[in-house]
């Protein structure tokens, strides 16, 4: 995949060195701004699903 991309982009090797950079950065931008927040509402991080035993006493 990443032959494919360095293939397709114009110029010489610095200047697509530059875009493949700028690339990764912007897909990087978009996963935190918007894919990361929808993930966290949709996939149940924070359900617990194993509960302590009712045997257990605190120790004080």
């Amino acid at each position: 995949m990443y032959a494919a991309l360095w293939r397709h982009l114009p110029g010489p090797t610095w200047v697509r060195a530059l875009l493949m950079l700028v690339l990764v950065v912007l897909v990087l931008a978009v996963c935190v701004q918007w894919l990361f927040p929808w993930v966290a509402d949709v996939v149940p991080f924070n359900e617990q699903t194993v509960e302590a035993p009712s045997s257990v006493r605190s120790v004080g």
